[in-house]
């Protein structure tokens, strides 16, 4: 599905269609999780667990960026 980036307000945005809200199965004021994939974005309905493991990981990722860096090595 093709998606058009649009001015709102002072900000950019994407409009989502109906059909796409649907199979989602969003409205009006819930939240999407964006994930970096290798093949691009993927957008999921919001998970409050999903996020707070991510909040959890980054951290860990921060503190221990030069051992996950040798790791990765």
């Amino acid at each position: 599905m093709k998606l058009k980036i649009t001015t709102i307000g002072n900000s950019s945005g994407v409009i989502l269609p109906r059909e796409l809200l649907t199979r989602l199965r969003l409205k009006k004021g819930d939240a999407l999780y964006a994930v970096e994939t290798p093949d691009g974005l993927r957008l999921t309905a919001y998970d409050p667990t999903l996020a707070a493991q991510m909040d959890v990981a980054e951290e860990i990722m921060r503190k221990r960026r030069t051992l996950l860096h040798k790791l990765a090595q």
